[in-house]
């Protein structure tokens, strides 16, 4: 009997017993079913507040129409030109409260990277009572947002107040017993209680960099006779600058759109010293019930944020390409 065989160079079609077809591998849903949970809170709790505040800028929603949301007038862009129109009360108002929160921020950030700075470099070599001291450092971060403002609103009252009793009666610092929390000195006690709050962070972030600096690094430069500054400018300061990157955006943001220290400690009655952008507008949409306003306020807020942060990821990008270069 002749056996036929394939003519040589031919192929075996790809559906024969020999070589079956490929099959194309079964799609796994259960990634997707377990995010999905987090994709529908995500819309419900930010991606629709932030269209429907968005919609609300472009209408005329008062007290007067807001169980009537549907029958608001569409203004457009009236309410934007209200927010900074400069000659009128609402205008010079988020003006002076954008001026203060520009200014706390600074304060506020800067201050607590040095703080945050120095803490982790005095605690990154070992020694006894390393562990206490990181403890202590933590505790402001740790406790509660309320419990800890709620604590400094008692401390800083004039008469009963813990500050006043130090600086006054036992070290005789100051001649009389100040306001602290209305006045210019609003500004100050704001500035220090959000210090207190957000620097330990800052320590946090940086202690967590620290740790992946390899020891021979400070070593070399030690045997080269590098200060102890030097070190830190030119081994720690390099080695954390993606820590540095993310951290300070991080603060700037959250320091910047902060609201709930000066709500704790001012109550809805804050003074023009302490008057940060997120309370005006609250005090803007709430007090005055012009809530198409506020939204218009919150729109110019958000576009400031974005600016700001996309400008700051190109130019440290920039830079990081230009020191690879």
């Amino acid at each position: 009997m002749t056996t036929l065989t394939a003519p040589e160079g031919s192929k075996t079609p790809a559906s024969s017993p020999e070589h079956p077809a490929p099959r194309r591998p079964r799609r796994n849903w259960f990634p997707y079913l377990i995010i999905l949970p987090a994709v529908l809170l995500e819309l419900l709790i930010h991606i629709v507040p932030m269209v429907t505040g968005f919609w609300m800028s472009f209408i005329e929603l008062t007290k007067f129409f807001i169980r009537r949301w549907g029958e608001a007038p569409f203004v457009g862009l009236e309410n934007y030109q209200i927010s900074v129109d400069l000659s009128t009360p609402i205008g010079q108002g988020l003006l002076n409260s954008f001026v203060v929160t520009v200014g706390y921020t600074i304060l506020v950030v800067g201050i607590s990277w040095g703080l945050g700075m120095a803490a982790a470099v005095a605690l990154q070599r070992p020694f006894r009572g390393r562990g206490v001291f990181r403890t202590l450092f933590l505790i402001p971060y740790a406790l509660p947002l309320y419990a800890a403002v709620i604590t400094w609103n008692f401390m800083l009252q004039r008469d009963t107040g813990v500050v006043n009793h130090v600086l006054v009666d036992q070290l005789g610092i100051l001649d009389g017993a100040p306001f602290w929390l209305i006045g210019d000195n609003a500004f100050l006690s704001v500035v220090i209680v959000a210090i207190w709050r957000m620097w330990p962070f800052a320590f946090l972030m940086f202690m967590a960099g620290l740790q992946s600096i390899p020891g021979e690094l400070y070593e070399a430069s030690s045997m080269d006779g590098a200060s102890p500054f030097r070190q830190w400018r030119s081994v720690t300061l390099p080695m954390l600058a993606p820590v540095n990157q993310t951290m300070v955006l991080v603060m700037f943001l959250w320091v910047f759109n902060d609201f709930n220290t000066p709500y704790v400690l001012f109550g809805t009655a804050q003074p023009p010293a302490g008057d940060l952008i997120s309370f005006h507008i609250y005090n803007a949409s709430f007090l005055s019930w012009d809530f198409g306003v506020g939204s218009a306020m919150s729109v110019l807020l958000l576009l400031f944020l974005l600016v700001v942060s996309l400008t700051y990821l190109y130019f440290t990008q920039w830079r990081k390409e230009k020191n690879n270069a």
